[in-house]
């Protein structure tokens, strides 16, 4: 079985940053690509962010690009959310997710809330 475990969420106010951190641990298992989703009050689970393993190719979600930067430590099997210039549309429960194959995110985390005041 593969540990997904997210840390760093807090509390912040509008135009302040956190970073988030993601470890993935277990059996043996090969990463394609780590992810950062969120999901708000009432509202689907939305992507925000990801990033392959191997060449290191991102991708953002519109609303996060320019304040949000993705990065990751291979050798801990650790992803890195760095939200900088926050606001309370960011609030939500961040969640991360490793695609092992190219085939989709199959093992999730519990999430971490993130909560921004005005």
């Amino acid at each position: 079985q593969v540990q997904v475990i997210e840390s760093g969420g807090g509390l912040v106010q509008a135009g302040g940053s956190l970073r988030l951190s993601c470890a993935a641990s277990g059996r043996t298992f090969s990463i394609y690509q780590m992810g950062w989703f969120r999901q708000a009050p009432g509202k689907e689970r939305q992507f925000v962010a990801s990033m392959r393993w191997g060449g290191g190719t991102t991708g953002y979600a519109d609303s996060v690009k320019g304040r949000f930067t993705i990065s990751r430590d291979t050798a801990k099997n650790t992803v890195y959310l760095q939200m900088n210039s926050l606001k309370p549309e960011d609030t939500a429960v961040y969640y991360c997710a490793v695609n092992p194959t190219g085939g989709g995110y199959e093992w999730w985390g519990q999430g971490t809330q993130v909560t921004v005041s005005s």
